[in-house]
Formats: C-alpha cells, structure tokens, sequence
C-alpha cells in the first residue's frame, strides 16, 4: 500500500490558550466550578503546556461555553462534514486524483454521532461515486488512523479497490464537558479540531515522493479501558482522562514497536523518522523516557502539539504531512498513535 496524497483541515477561528483563560473567566462557569479547578484551569492555560494554540469550531469563544446536548451535536453536524470535506479535497488534489476515481472511503470520529453517517456526506459533497464502497468507524478515540489505514490497506490487498479515501475528522468542541475533576479540565485545555485525510492506493504515485506502508501490528487491552474513554453523562460526551494515560501510552507504544521492528528483523537504530500521535506534554514526555527518544526524532509531533493542540485521530496526518513539507530525510519511518481501549497502533513506513 502507498500514500500517494495527504490533506488536513482546520476551522478557521485561532485561539490562544491565553484567549481560552480569558473567555473561561467571563464564561458563567468560572462561579460554577469550585475554586481548585479554576486553579487548575489557569495553571494549564497560563502555564507552559507545550500547547500555544488551537482552532475551534466557533465564531466566539464564549460560544464553547455553552454546553447543552442540542447546541454540541448541531457543532458536530455542521462542522464534521465540512471538514471532512475540505480535508479529502486537498488529499485528492495531492494526489492528482478525481473523486470519481476513488473505489473506497472511510472516516473515523469519536466526537459525534450521526446516521446516516459521516460518509454519507462526504461522498456526497466530494462527488463520490454512488458505488463507492462506504465505510464509518467509530469509537477507537486518537488512536482510529491506522486501523483506518490497515482497513484500507484490506480492501486494496482484496483487489475491490485501487484507491481508499482514508479520512479522520474531530471536532472535539462538540464533545465539550466541564466539571470540577482534574482530568475533564485538563482534557478541555488540550484539544482542539480538525481533519486529516489520505489517498491509499495499492500502487506509487509517478513524479513524487514514494511513502509505502511495509508493516503494522496493534495492542488492545481492555483492563485498561477505564483510563482513557468517553462516558455519557447528562447526555453528553464526557472525557476520562487519568493520570495513568502518559506512563500507558508509552509502554503499549513501546511494545508495538519492538514487535514490529523484531517481525521485521530490524533494530531502533533503523528507524530514520517518527511520526507520532502527541497527546500531550507529558505523553511526548513519557515517549521520550519509555523509548530513548531524543527532541529531534517528536519535533514534528511537538510543533503540530504547539499549533493545533491535540487533534485527536486527526493529528498525526498532520505529523506526516509536516514532516513531508520540511523534506525530513527518507528511510523507514515509525508511524504510531494510540488512545481509547487502552489501544495501540503502529506502522512501518518506507519513505524514499
């Protein structure tokens, strides 16, 4: 399987983690909230968290601060597809491609609801056609874009299709939740929303840089499911994020990893890029301990983290295409992200 076309998408609307501070202190939920967490807000959004901004799907952002199951899902309709879209488009302009020359489309969400689902639109708005082979996927958290990747990957060894749209939207401020636990303000000062979206296709693009999926392999542990999961609550989707999370994400990534490299008889040493799922600080941090990793191999992880927070599934589209745009140098490349389950993913890039 080879990529041969990347696209990403963002709202419009850039904030700061400064804006976001002073838009909680006016919000009608800095008196609801008792005063540790408020405490817990500022040091998180005042403080370095190697987060500087995101993009959110609202024109104002008080309008984040109104949160009620109606005002959350309308986000969610409106702005999942749309992103979705305008992610898709550029991939397919990467590539050089038209939409009708796509067999297969999958998108992966965890941040709402819809059904018919997201593909639904998509095929619509980007002129699918109506044979495409539709796919939606839902509740695998950050982790969805490989086992997006690795169904693509089934339908092209399948011979049903040459060319898989490969699409992962979040618009994780309409999964916004507030209360008075650590880990649901801490979730809310670190996400934000966008898109990312791939063409797969079972043969290289001529004329460009060739990135061909060599290898994969996956970690699921269910004992862990309870660290990082959505719960409803009050009809809401609301964000378990435990202290558990950064020490976790690093040891199933670690595993992942050194099954991979040991099928494909292959040493850390080999590995020339990395391209990681951030999470966040602590989770770059906890990488960096876990795996011997130095700043340079998450820098690209690390300046996405800083501009766009963490993208959820999204986000290590935009780690690869970052590390495309700056010509990083070629060889194998380590692809991998994780989240909801516990789970955990990897792949083996080779990118010349």
């Amino acid at each position: 399987m080879y990529v041969v076309g990347l696209g990403t998408a963002t709202p419009p609307q850039r904030y700061t983690q400064a804006d976001c501070w002073q838009a909680f202190q006016q919000s009608p939920w800095f008196d609801r909230l008792d005063r540790r967490a408020r405490t817990i807000f500022e040091r998180v959004l005042q403080r370095d968290n190697g987060i500087e901004t995101r993009y959110l799907a609202v024109d104002r952002l008080e309008e984040g601060f109104a949160i009620d199951p109606d005002t959350l899902h309308a986000r969610f309709r409106v702005n999942a597809p749309a992103l979705a879209t305008q992610a898709g488009l550029r991939a397919l302009d990467d590539a050089g491609l038209k939409a009708t020359e796509i067999d297969g489309v999958i998108v992966s969400t965890c941040t709402g609801y819809l059904c018919p689902g997201l593909t639904s639109y998509v095929a619509e708005s980007l002129g699918l056609r109506a044979d495409v082979q539709a796919f939606d996927l839902v509740g695998q958290g950050c982790g969805a874009a490989l086992p997006n990747w690795r169904m693509g990957e089934a339908l092209l060894a399948s011979g049903r299709c040459a060319r898989v749209l490969s699409i992962c939207v979040e618009v994780c401020s309409a999964a916004m939740y507030l209360d008075n636990d650590p880990g649901v303000l801490i979730s809310a000062c670190l996400f934000g929303d966008g898109a990312g979206a791939a063409v797969l296709a079972a043969q290289p693009a001529p004329g460009k840089r060739s990135i061909a999926w060599k290898a994969a392999a996956s970690l699921l542990n269910p004992a862990q499911r309870d660290a990082l999961c959505f719960e409803q609550r009050h009809g809401l989707l609301r964000n378990v994020l435990t202290r558990a999370v950064p020490r976790l994400a690093a040891e199933h990534a670690q595993q992942v990893l050194e099954d991979v490299l040991a099928a494909q008889g292959l040493q850390q040493a080999d590995i020339s890029g990395w391209i990681w799922h951030a999470g966040g600080r602590d989770v770059l941090a906890a990488l960096r301990e876990k795996i011997g990793l130095t700043e340079a191999d998450l820098q690209h992880s690390t300046a996405m983290l800083r501009d766009y927070g963490n993208l959820s599934s999204a986000f290590v589209y935009f780690v690869l295409q970052d590390a495309l745009a700056a010509n990083a140098p070629g060889g194998r490349w380590w692809m991998a992200s994780f989240g909801a389950g516990f789970s955990s993913h990897g792949a083996l890039l080779e990118v010349e």
